[in-house]
């Protein structure tokens, strides 16, 4: 039971240390809209995510304003559209994109995620088609998200559809040259992906969710760092003792919020992410706790090891406060939107090859990773490639969100405003990954996934 009090106590760290809820997101199954006829089928889909979209915003608002926490986004998952459009005569997908993003607007929401596949294993007709039509989708839409799943601990690496996502990116990155590849920021690669996941760009309604449910994304870095500022010089076991604390609270809130926001709409709740979301906003930086902890600028000897202790405290704390956990849950580290990532990156303490290092026990992957616009499509297929192993053999979710920014080289900067800040250009490898990128076919799953 959540009291007045538990409240209160949050009220210092929304003022002083940039607390808040990172998103309200309502999850819509589409599988009843499935039709031969895409017309009829995109009908009945705007109805239903306008339908159950309606008071979406208004609701939240009100519970902004009612308890006095931040919920600075409030976004829609739907289905898979591959999975829908499977049904459809056709291949002009882009009417599906255009669908989502007119509901999108029609309620206010800030993005709409769910123009997704799931391909690990392989495709279907409407994958295929979906995942051509990516770049032409995001670059005439402005809310809708895109996400494709590649690979699973349990099928393995669909590299056929890493060799394409690396096509994909590019022709993305091209179409929107004008907003420095701003496309791409709404396009990731996943394996493992979670299907209740509440942030964007990644998030969709999975086929094992309800009919509707609620799905909350907090935040906080800025007050992990201020909680272990009290702790200086103290041992490994207090830092994590603290952060775990923290979590605690911060996650009390998300629970808060998702349980008003379930009932007041008439919907499931979902689940709590936990994920330590930052912002461009000075403050509000995992890479600044990471700094807390004892690195002298995120990236130097030891990131990882603090990394990976913030991520379990993290878990272990929201855990105990919440009994609907998911999503993600831990600390993303994705570098435009995180100040003191920008600041690691132009002091030269971080670079991809610690990135992809610190993936392994973060909570997400490579993520808002800006590289020159000349990369190759090969070269980002095997970064995709290089991922997804990662999270295969681990057992976790990884991704890659990465921009190659038309015209840029590395040493320059992009700016995207907002959530997604700016993003120094990242230096890549001189060195060749085409005859890898180009094999195709399946790597195998691990040994250790065969545990029937």
């Amino acid at each position: 039971m959540i009291n007045s009090f538990e409240v209160l106590e949050t009220v210092q760290m929304i003022e002083r240390q940039k607390l808040d809820i990172r998103t309200i997101t309502m999850g819509i199954s589409l599988l009843d809209c499935c039709h031969s006829d895409i017309d009829i089928a995109c009908g009945k889909i705007y109805d239903k995510i306008t339908r159950y979209a309606e008071n979406l915003v208004k609701v939240g608002e009100e519970i902004s304003l009612e308890y006095g926490i931040p919920i600075i986004n409030k976004r829609i998952a739907v289905t898979p559209i591959s999975i829908i459009a499977n049904s459809v005569d056709g291949t002009d997908y882009i009417k599906f994109a255009k669908t989502l993003d007119k509901a999108a607007n029609t309620v206010g929401v800030n993005f709409i995620g769910g123009y997704s596949a799931l391909v690990h294993k392989g495709y279907t007709t409407g994958d295929m088609n979906l995942i051509k039509s990516i770049p032409e989708a995001l670059a005439i839409t402005e809310k809708v998200c895109s996400s494709v799943n590649v690979a699973t601990t349990k099928a393995g690496i669909n590299m056929d559809a890493i060799r394409q996502m690396g096509k994909v990116i590019k022709e993305t990155a091209q179409l929107t040259a004008d907003r420095d590849g701003l496309g791409c920021a709404k396009l990731v690669i996943f394996a493992n992906a979670p299907e209740d996941n509440p942030f964007m760009a990644g998030a969709y309604h999975g086929v094992g969710e309800p009919e509707c449910a609620i799905n909350v994304g907090i935040s906080g870095p800025g007050t992990v760092k201020t909680a272990l500022e009290s702790v200086k010089g103290e041992s490994f076991d207090v830092v994590s003792e603290t952060i775990k604390k923290t979590a605690f609270k911060i996650t009390r809130v998300g629970q808060l919020v998702a349980t008003e926001a379930a009932g007041r709409l008439g919907v499931s709740f979902g689940i709590v992410d936990l994920s330590l979301a930052p912002t461009p906003d000075v403050g509000d930086s995992v890479a600044r706790i990471l700094e807390e902890i004892g690195i002298e600028s995120c990236g130097a000897p030891g990131t990882t090891a603090a990394l990976a202790l913030l991520n379990d405290a993290v878990k272990k704390g929201g855990i105990m406060a919440s009994s609907h956990v998911g999503g993600l849950s831990g600390a993303f580290i994705p570098v435009s939107e995180d100040e003191g990532m920008i600041e690691a990156v132009r002091n030269g303490s971080l670079n991809l090859q610690k990135l992809e290092a610190m993936t392994c026990v973060c909570s997400v992957g490579l993520d808002m990773i800006a590289i020159p616009g000349d990369t190759s499509a090969q070269t980002i297929s095997a970064i995709v490639a290089d991922e997804a192993a990662i999270g295969v053999v681990n057992n976790k979710t990884t991704a890659v969100r990465i921009i190659p920014a038309p015209g840029k080289k590395a040493g320059d900067t992009v700016e995207f405003g907002g959530l997604l800040g700016r993003a120094p250009i990242m230096e890549i490898t001189k060195f060749s990954s085409n005859a890898f990128a180009e094999r195709g076919g399946r790597i195998p799953a691990p040994v250790h996934s065969f545990k029937n």
